[in-house]
């Protein structure tokens, strides 16, 4: 195995609010190796963005801060790198797609200029030169008319292309990590797949690893090397995507794997034979309302009185012995099994 490229260690972030500090990030720890795709996962207001924001320090400030922990890129802590070391690392060594395109792109700049920018600022190109290499990233990126279009604004080019421009953007600089925050949130499921290839591919092409974020367990199912599974702004599961999906540890993991209808099977479409998709109840609770345990046992069947009073360590579940990738989850019925395997 390779060393990590990203290393998250105990990250914290909180934001002040007018009834207090609200803990929103509470010890999220994960790495990142090269060329290897981590999908990170859970419903909206889970953490998943807030902790792409925190690695490149996107968060604004006031009223947010990283109150604790490190971000070590390639072993340089960015927590503490100064803002001139953070403009060179960002949309250079680590650059994000952002969720939805039309907010992210400027419309008063055409899309050339925007892929060119980076490409003037971090290598140093002259005018002439970005502009054949932003043609060029379009190109690569599957756009038709690359010499037309790099002329053209956000607002000409459908949500698909936009969408392309963004991971265009996104690797104009061949950076080391790429987090792709939802990139195909709102696109058709025939854009989707030619996202989700278009992304592999120039993975296979770069070696870039791709710090993926979603909710949908379709994708991670297509992208996911490894899989990180968060909930009210904790990891709660981690481990290879065949652990995860396979084998959940946890409740909240397993529930939204039983969300996903039966794809392709003739059930899914006849009346008598099909069955109620399966819903995970309640919804993720509000940063005031977690209290001292687990943050998902009003919503868990297998909740127990522990469960009210002390928040789970990740328990480990499984591991090839050889420093790969290991399964955990923080749930406590991992203890109670533990303390029968021991009796």
């Amino acid at each position: 195995m390779s060393e990590a490229l990203l290393r998250v260690q105990d990250l914290h972030v909180e934001f002040r609010t007018r009834r207090g500090q609200a803990l929103v990030l509470n010890g999220v720890d994960f790495e990142l190796r090269a060329g290897e795709t981590l999908c990170v996962v859970g419903e909206s207001g889970c953490g998943k963005s807030m902790t792409a924001l925190a690695l490149l320090r996107l968060i604004p400030s006031p009223p947010g801060r990283i109150r604790d922990g490190r971000v070590l890129f390639q072993g340089e802590d960015l927590v503490r790198a100064t803002d001139a070391r953070m403009r060179e690392v960002r949309g250079n060594r680590i650059s994000m797609i952002f969720q939805e395109p039309m907010t992210s792109l400027n419309p008063v700049f055409s899309v050339g200029d925007q892929i060119g920018e980076s490409l003037r600022l971090h290598a140093g190109l002259d005018a002439r030169a970005a502009r054949e290499r932003a043609i060029e990233m379009l190109r690569q990126v599957g756009i038709p008319a690359p010499e037309r279009r790099v002329d053209e604004y956000p607002h000409q080019l459908s949500g698909g292309m936009r969408q392309r421009v963004m991971i265009a953007m996104a690797l104009a600089c061949r950076p080391d990590i790429l987090i792709a925050d939802e990139p195909t949130t709102a696109l058709d499921v025939t854009v989707q797949a030619q996202i989700f290839d278009l992304l592999r591919d120039l993975q296979r092409e770069k070696g870039t690893a791709i710090l993926l974020i979603t909710h949908d367990m379709g994708a991670v199912a297509e992208m996911a090397d490894r899989v990180m599974v968060m909930y009210a702004g904790r990891v709660i599961e981690q481990g290879s995507a065949d652990q995860v999906l396979s084998a959940p540890g946890h409740p909240y993991t397993r529930g939204l794997i039983d969300c996903l209808p039966e794809l392709g099977s003739s059930a899914a479409f006849d009346d008598d034979t099909r069955e109620d998709l399966a819903e995970i109840p309640g919804v993720v609770p509000s940063i005031w309302e977690l209290g001292s345990g687990c943050a998902f046992r009003e919503r868990c069947r297998h909740a127990m009185p522990r469960c009210a009073h002390a928040v789970p360590p990740m328990f480990a579940l499984a591991g090839d012995g050889d420093g790969g990738t290991s399964h955990g989850s923080a749930c406590w019925l991992h203890a109670e099994a533990l303390a029968e395997e021991t009796v």
